[in-house]
């Protein structure tokens, strides 16, 4: 494969040029940050592009959506220190075609490339869980109804079961009602794994206050 190097430490891309060169794969550009990449990119035309995330002028994240934008065959694997979530899932909703930590076995990174080669999609098991439950999480909140979804948002702002009855204009009895629902079909036990499931699928952002 014909490999572009993104990352903004010139010490740790020489050494990954390094390793890759001796596994046969050939270095055809490196740069040191998202601008960089999108440059030697659209001249080079790589087969992958190995790409940090957080670089100054423009970032992985940046990068990696405008190359596959304009280059979509181009495989672009995130090599990173940073296993946040939100990191995460959006470089996969960028086209990343895959996400790896830097300190994962040499061993390991090089049979990843070798299925990358083939094809394969490669998330390390802890960060693919990560996006598995994310997933379930975001395909449950899709069978909770508008209102429903307004009553969870409210109780995971904490307010009770008369502020959120006087704020919706229905009876505490109503929404009583649809607290039952919400923790029937998310398979919760309780207002506070209610809140907390809220939190975690985003759903504050719903606009809870029409």
């Amino acid at each position: 494969m014909r490999v572009l190097i993104v990352d903004d430490h010139p010490l740790f891309r020489d050494g990954l040029a390094t390793l890759l060169h001796a596994r046969g794969m050939e270095i055809v550009g490196e740069a040191n940050n998202g601008a960089e990449a999108l440059e030697q990119a659209r001249a080079l035309y790589p087969d992958l592009i190995l790409m940090d995330i957080n670089m100054p002028q423009m970032d992985g994240l940046e990068a990696t959506r405008l190359i596959k934008l304009e280059m979509p065959a181009t495989k672009i694997l995130i090599l990173t220190v940073s296993d946040d979530d939100e990191n995460l899932f959006e470089a996969i909703k960028s086209g990343a075609h895959g996400y790896l930590l830097k300190n994962m076995p040499s061993q390991q990174f090089f049979e990843t490339l070798t299925d990358v080669a083939k094809g394969d999609a490669p998330i390390q098991r802890g960060l693919a869980e990560k996006i598995l439950n994310e997933f379930s999480e975001r395909t449950r909140a899709e069978e909770l109804t508008d209102r429903e979804k307004q009553v969870l948002s409210l109780v995971a702002e904490g307010a009770t079961n008369r502020d959120i009855a006087s704020r919706l204009n229905v009876s505490e009895n109503t929404i009583k009602f649809h607290l039952k629902n919400i923790l029937e079909k998310l398979h919760l036990r309780n207002r506070a794994q209610a809140a907390a499931y809220a939190i975690r699928a985003g759903l504050l952002k719903t606009g809870a206050r029409g």
